[in-house]
Parts: structure tokens; C-alpha cells; sequence
């Protein structure tokens, strides 16, 4: 049974760049499965905003593209989420998540088939 789990800072100053980590546990991120980034700001519904695939290729929401950037490490099982310039509206519990296909329009994480319990950013001088 796959297991997913994010890791990274809790507290980020504006200006400054979030890296998130998801370590990836009981299956290979080079299986044949889209690994995920999700977030969920206060108040609001669930935000896609990108996900790489088993061959290492990259998919950025378009409102996010110019500052997010999305690697893997195949050696640690982990996927990592860089989001560049914050401001206080990228407060969000963060997810991340596995699915079969491209699922870009999340109307609740149970569209993905395992993801992880989230984590807490806030931004914040």
C-alpha cells in the first residue's frame, strides 16, 4: 500500500522561495503513475498546481507556471515542490498525491487514489 508524506517548512517570510518534499513509501515513483502537487488556501476549494509523471515530465498549472518548479530524486523515492516569491496568498495546507492520469481539476483529494495527510504553510513577515 502506497503511502505518501510531506515534509518542509511550516513558516515562510514573503519573497521567499517554499520547497515542499513528498517522500514516497510501498511503491516507485517510476511506476506508472502521475505524482501530484495540491494545495488548499483558507476558505477555499482545492488548487492543482502540478505533478510529474514516471518518465520525469513535468506539468505546471498555468497560473502557477512562472514560479513553480517541480524535480524527483528516483534514489530517495521523493518528489519536490518549489514555489518561488511567496506572498501571504500562498498560505495553504499542501498536499501531495497520486493519480493514474493527469488530474489537474481536484474537486476533493479523494479524486486522487492515495495522497498525504498535508502540511501546514504560512506566510508570514
Amino acid at each position: 500500500q502506497v503511502q505518501l508524506q510531506e515534509s518542509g517548512p511550516g513558516l515562510v517570510k514573503p519573497s521567499q522561495t517554499l520547497s515542499l518534499t513528498c517522500t514516497v513509501s510501498g511503491g516507485s515513483i517510476r511506476n506508472l503513475y502521475y505524482w501530484n502537487w495540491i494545495r488548499q488556501p483558507p476558505g477555499k476549494g482545492l488548487e492543482w498546481m502540478g505533478a510529474i509523471d514516471y518518465s520525469g515530465n513535468t506539468y505546471r498549472s498555468p497560473s502557477l507556471k512562472s514560479r513553480i518548479s517541480i524535480s524527483r530524486d528516483t534514489a530517495k523515492n521523493q518528489f519536490t515542490l518549489q514555489l518561488l516569491s511567496v506572498t501571504l496568498e500562498d498560505t495553504a495546507v499542501y498536499y501531495c498525491a497520486r493519480s493514474q492520469g493527469l488530474r489537474s481539476s481536484p474537486r476533493q483529494m479523494g479524486d486522487y487514489d492515495a495522497f498525504g495527510q498535508g502540511t501546514q504553510v504560512t506566510v508570514s513577515s
